[in-house]
């Protein structure tokens, strides 16, 4: 039967045999009126050729047609172990520590976040998460080196509003793009600022600042704990949106900021809700807004700044989870859920409160869509307001 290949013998030493094996044979079976060779039977003169209903395809010609027609199951088997071996290299994941960089100090909230997640994952992993300080220009440091890292899933850097965010875009000879270098992972948390005002300043509401500071344009001034920070951004946007003019005073310390605060040297400050507690239970200072979009739970009598007039006026601290671009894709879902299952932990969710924080069980794509988004309008709020680095 006619199995598709050429016909056509070629002119190989080899191949000649063949044909001449060709003429012997059809004079014997002329000679001897030899039957058709049956499937199955070998002549001792088909030696050299495959049987074909009119004529034969020599060795030489059916192997490079084998070649020819296997190729492209070859390139897919090799496709398909390609990719069950990379299966099975993040089915075990993770099957040693896990590294976790944190480029800040040891003792601040970045640092507490960061070993809050390393114990629940250690948990849930079964694998410890070896949390690895990397302190330096306000989390640049730390955040580049995580980019050397080797793309298996065994290196992570915990990142936030000002290192994937606004350093970028106040840096611009940054070593790191955030959407170029990192995927993210998961959102861990958010955090809100409560907008505290001096208690011998006057106004109770952001209505009643506002309009104090338009009979005073350029006289009131706000803290922060340096430029480019949270608090700094926030009292900026604030200032854009309400067409208020204020100077900026900024502190290596938030203690220093506080002291000033309560003294009236300053007369605004954008201040986490952990540290806000005492001083407001002391009277020290005034709370009259929170900086998210929606109240928060933390503190639900306290009104928006969107409340007060400034429409989308949204100003959150978040702290999130990346790894370094290339990482497997099964090792970033492996992550995502684990903080989904972290999140659900009532001694963790406990934790993140007392942080004013809190915690979060996004899916990976929607944490880059966050993220995307972060990006863009705070690189926008850099560019418009003019704010230069150190």
């Amino acid at each position: 039967m006619y199995d598709g290949f050429a016909q056509t013998p070629c002119s190989s030493a080899s191949c000649e045999g063949a044909r001449r094996d060709k003429v012997i044979r059809d004079e014997l079976h002329r000679s001897r009126r030899y039957s058709r060779v049956t499937a199955g039977d070998q002549h001792p003169m088909q030696s050299n050729r495959i049987r074909t209903k009119s004529t034969y395809a020599c060795k030489c010609e059916v192997a490079k047609r084998f070649r020819g027609r296997m190729l492209p199951w070859v390139v897919l088997l090799v496709v398909a172990t390609a990719g069950a071996h990379a299966q099975t290299g993040t089915s075990d994941y993770p099957n040693r520590p896990i590294r976790l960089l944190v480029p800040f100090s040891a003792g601040g909230t970045a640092d507490i976040v960061a070993r809050s997640i390393a114990q629940a994952f250690g948990g849930i992993l079964g694998q410890q998460i070896v949390v690895d300080n990397r302190p330096g220009s306000g989390g640049i440091l730390g955040t580049e080196l995580a980019t050397l890292a080797p793309k298996d899933g065994y290196t992570a850097v915990i990142g936030n509003i000002s290192t994937i965010a606004v350093s970028p875009a106040l840096y611009p000879k940054l070593q790191y793009d955030p959407l170029r270098d990192f995927s993210p992972v998961a959102l861990i948390a958010s955090a809100p600022f409560v907008m505290v005002t001096s208690v011998s300043l006057g106004p109770k509401t952001v209505k009643e600042f506002i309009a104090l500071a338009r009979t005073r344009p350029g006289k009131l001034n706000y803290a922060s704990t340096g430029i480019g920070s949270p608090g700094h951004l926030a009292a900026a946007v604030l200032a854009s949106s309400a067409n208020i003019e204020m100077q900026h005073v900024p502190y290596k310390a938030l203690g220093t900021a506080l002291t000033d605060l309560f003294s009236g040297e300053v007369h605004l400050l954008f201040l986490g809700i952990a540290p806000s507690q005492a001083q407001l239970k002391a009277g020290k200072v005034r709370a009259i807004a929170i900086s998210s979009r929606s109240r928060s739970r933390l503190m639900p009598d306290v009104p928006t700044v969107a409340e007060a007039g400034i429409p989308k006026f949204d100003v959150t601290g978040w702290y999130g989870l990346f790894v370094p671009r290339g990482t497997p894709s099964g090792v970033i879902t492996r992550l995502n859920a684990t903080m989904a299952k972290a999140a659900s932990i009532p001694e963790l969710e406990k934790r993140f409160t007392g942080l004013g924080a809190e915690l979060f069980a996004h899916s990976v794509s929607q944490f880059a869509g966050f993220v995307d988004a972060e990006i863009r309008k705070w690189g926008k709020v850099v560019r418009e307001s003019g704010i230069q680095p150190e």
